[in-house]
């Protein structure tokens, strides 16, 4: 099999989710750093812009392919190695995994990624506790309805759907990561943060945590 490589960087949300699904499935990969902020931002290079001309991580590199977008990749890591799913086995829990996803990666992740807020700083000149407001605001939007759709759902188990890991909790633990970092009170989301818990308890999402990473700084 041709080697894996991450191209990461270590608080970012969307490659802590690749990171987990590659860890969920034993897959063996490098990290290709990439710092977002070093250097006015290394993804506007122009090395990495011919891997990703959307200067966004995660990218994957499988052989000669350059796979981008974190559900894309991680949809193909289910098809191209189906042990280990990370999708359930009928269509529709299969959708209502995608959806829970969609939830986190199309809906709440974008407003409070990392270049949303530079260009509020950067543009607008908006103070940092009114972007940080923002985005506890879209988070807690998000997190209500998350919320809602596990709460006496009958299939939320241990995890979002079931009693294994899916793509759903490979979305859901880095955002919550990034909810704590910000200072949202997750008190109103009991079972976020029962699953929260429930999968941080397994070795493959401790590996895949942003502090565990080789480019996280050392304190």
């Amino acid at each position: 099999m041709d080697r894996l490589c991450l191209f990461s960087y270590w608080r970012s949300s969307a490659s802590y989710r690749v990171r987990i699904g590659l860890n969920l499935k034993a897959l063996p990969y490098d990290i290709m750093p990439v710092h977002l902020l070093r250097d006015g931002g290394q993804q506007r290079t122009p090395e990495f812009r011919e891997a990703n001309p959307q200067m966004l991580v995660p990218v994957l590199q499988h052989g000669q392919r350059m796979l981008r977008q974190s559900l894309s990749i991680l949809e193909y890591l289910d098809e191209m190695w189906p042990e280990h799913p990370l999708l359930p086995a009928t269509a529709r829990d299969r959708q209502r995994v995608r959806a829970l996803a969609q939830v986190v990666a199309c809906d709440v992740h974008p407003l409070n990624n990392l270049r949303v807020l530079q260009y509020f700083e950067n543009e607008w000149g908006v103070p940092q506790a009114e972007r940080e407001s923002w985005a506890r605001h879209w988070m807690a939007e998000g997190f209500a309805a998350f919320e809602a759709l596990l709460h006496d759902h009958p299939s939320t188990g241990a995890y979002c759907d079931g009693d294994v890991p899916t793509l759903a909790d490979c979305c859901l633990v880095p955002q919550v990561y990034n909810a704590r970092r910000f200072g949202l009170d997750l008190s109103p989301y009991p079972t976020i943060v029962r699953i929260e818990q429930a999968c941080l308890a397994l070795p493959e999402f401790q590996a895949a945590r942003p502090e565990a990473q080789p480019d996280a700084p050392a304190t």
